[in-house]
């Protein structure tokens, strides 16, 4: 590969030998370099192509326009939080985390602060992407000395949960979190109580709302199955059944779905082993 375009010591568009163009990342990888020279391979961090609407100019226009350090603060991040969550996330977040945290540190020196109205939910639901964000917070203290508020923990959590979900809007992802918090909340009134959020009763409940809800939203539903099953369980837990037949209008009324016989079943257990352990306000 050779430099096609330089647009930072550390961002570059190189030209491959087919021709083919592409965004190379990685520290210094064109400090006192030229365009037209190979790239030293050694110093290549991140190779990749814009994904959907984006183009390689708007990738320019933007990397050319930000401070070089928000870019490499991004791109540790990024490199954090793969390594922490053992997994790949989408490409695009080198754009839209970069976009995001070049707005927020500039908004912020400006002495404007915004309030993320899903910062508690998003603590709750994504604690590992959530404590990544806190880590962010402090490498962009101690490289730029701009002090940033819990809510941009948030922010930046939420961007990492939508490139884990490959690439999906992150509307999916707003809307996965309002209903789970709807659900917890029909619960919490309907008993009475304060969650104890660190048990594990606790925790696989919210997971299993989760996955409801992902495929609620993806119209994934499954088919209901064993009668005997509902029946014993409407028997052996009415109050935890009578939440789930109020959740059930809570679907019909706001998301114009309604639980299979299944998925009451298995939402009626967990109400009840979560509501088994409850605390009352």
């Amino acid at each position: 590969m050779r430099i096609d375009k330089i647009l930072n010591n550390n961002v570059i568009i190189a030209l491959t030998e087919k021709k083919e163009e592409m965004v190379v990342m990685g520290r210094g990888i064109a400090f006192q370099r030229k365009v037209g020279e190979e790239i030293e391979i050694e110093k290549v961090e991140k190779t990749f192509v814009p994904e959907g609407q984006e183009s390689l100019e708007t990738l320019a226009a933007l990397f050319k326009e930000i401070n070089p350090e928000i870019i490499e603060i991004a791109t540790d991040i990024i490199k954090y939080a793969q390594s922490t969550l053992n997994t790949k996330l989408s490409n695009n977040i080198y754009l839209t985390l970069t976009d995001h945290l070049n707005y927020a540190i500039n908004r912020t020196q400006e002495g404007i602060e915004i309030k993320n109205p899903l910062t508690w939910e998003i603590k709750k639901f994504y604690k590992a992407e959530y404590e990544i964000g806190l880590k962010a917070l402090e490498r962009i203290k101690t490289k730029l000395g701009v002090s940033m508020n819990e809510d941009e923990a948030a922010s930046i959590a939420l961007h990492i949960v939508n490139a884990r979900q490959d690439g999906q809007e992150i509307g999916i992802t707003v809307k996965m979190t309002e209903i789970v918090q709807d659900i917890l909340t029909i619960v919490r009134l309907q008993f009475g109580i304060v969650f104890d959020e660190d048990s594990f009763n606790y925790t696989r409940f919210v997971t299993h709302l989760q996955y409801f809800a992902r495929r609620m939203l993806e119209h994934a539903t499954h088919p209901s199955g064993d009668d005997f099953l509902f029946d014993q369980v409407k028997i052996k837990y009415p109050e935890a059944f009578e939440c789930t037949n109020r959740i059930n209008e809570y679907l019909i009324n706001k998301h114009g779905t309604t639980l299979t016989k299944d998925e009451q079943v298995y939402l009626t257990i967990h109400i009840q082993r979560v509501t088994s352990e409850r605390t009352i306000k």
